[in-house]
């Protein structure tokens, strides 16, 4: 046994550090390098993280985001760099990229989608997700795919100077619908509309990843059971207790899973920075077939990734599986037409 616990010549000086601290070990050492990891969003703070869980040796992150990386991502999104943006490549390709230069023994599925009720099985193989997402909608959907999976996952948000984060351990603790039965209403901040400190989601993902490396070597008993609130700015903090499941909790206690079940998703889904995303079902695009249909209408150019096409005040962003963010409205009536005129019903 002392043997199957030893690392290999080479992994010893890369993780000594992390070996020499004592609630890992050599024992926690093995068990990260043979975590699977989900990391849903890819931006901010799921950039963060996603890197800090390569450093430390995770055998296999899976990275899924819908999004590409723009010029005002890379303020806070520490795992890309102007070429990425110049390329507008997507995020989980460009971030798989960076972490092999990282750590080349790191395996990265690199999963360019938005994660609805039709493809959660992406999550199957999982052994703990990472929330890095910046909506409820998505969140949601994975508190009842982890619920229904028994699976732990660690919510994590951040927005001007304000960070917030849990852990959910279904069965022990309570889950996101525990503590927020129904999504936050009225005029919410986004990183479009207050900003962010580039601080606020590195402290952020920081304090998921600790928390990720102890539901990793299992040391379930010091995972933080509240939801913890910091205002980096202001120096606030907050604690809710989340130590147990709350009784009459519909998700985890009713085991009612509206969200997984597709019952409360809307087909057009809002992204911020003034763009509308179109996900209504996949269609496989030829990109040098759109290219040349769209070359009369407008502005066009494309990679094997993604196709940017330029009309007016619009800009629409094609993904190959049909998926489309479009640009330069909030009415979904608007990008449904823009899409339909383009692309096709």
């Amino acid at each position: 046994m002392t043997e199957n616990l030893k690392l290999d010549v080479a992994n010893q000086e890369r993780y000594s550090r992390q070996v020499l601290f004592a609630p890992i070990g050599a024992a926690g050492q093995k068990r990260i390098r043979t975590a699977k990891v989900a990391v849903v969003g890819c931006g901010a703070i799921g950039a963060a993280s996603s890197s800090l869980l390569a450093r430390a040796g995770v055998g296999t992150l899976q990275i899924i985001d819908r999004d590409y990386v723009e010029a005002s991502n890379l303020q806070r999104q520490v795992l890309f760099d102007e070429e990425d943006a110049r390329q507008s490549l997507p995020k989980a390709e460009a971030a798989a990229r960076h972490l092999s230069s990282i750590n080349s023994e790191v395996h990265v599925d690199a999963v360019v989608k938005d994660l609805t009720p039709a493809n959660i099985d992406l999550l199957t193989n999982a052994h703990l997700i990472l929330d890095c997402t910046d909506n409820f909608e998505t969140r949601y959907l994975l508190n009842d795919f982890a619920v229904n999976s028994r699976l732990p996952w660690i919510y994590a948000g951040a927005v001007a100077s304000q960070a917030v984060t849990m852990s959910v351990i279904p069965e022990d603790t309570a889950c996101l619908a525990c503590i927020f039965p129904e999504p936050p209403r009225g005029n919410q901040m986004t990183c479009d509309t207050a900003g962010i400190l580039n601080s606020t989601a590195n402290l952020v993902a920081c304090i998921q990843v600790t928390e990720a490396l102890k539901l990793i070597i299992g040391a379930r008993d010091q995972v933080r059971r509240t939801l913890l609130s910091l205002d980096l700015w202001r120096n606030q903090r907050s604690e809710i207790s989340t130590a147990a499941p709350r009784s009459d909790c519909r998700c985890c206690r009713g085991r009612v899973f509206d969200h997984l079940d597709g019952k409360l998703r809307p087909q057009v889904t809002m992204c911020g920075r003034n763009s509308v995303q179109i996900h209504e079902r996949e269609r496989p695009i030829d990109f040098s077939e759109m290219n040349s249909r769209l070359a009369p209408h407008g502005q066009v150019r494309h990679n094997e990734m993604v196709l940017k096409f330029w009309r007016d005040a619009y800009e629409m962003t094609l993904f190959r599986d049909g998926r489309a963010i479009i640009k330069g409205t909030t009415d979904p009536a608007v990008a449904r037409s823009l899409y339909a005129r383009f692309v096709g019903s």
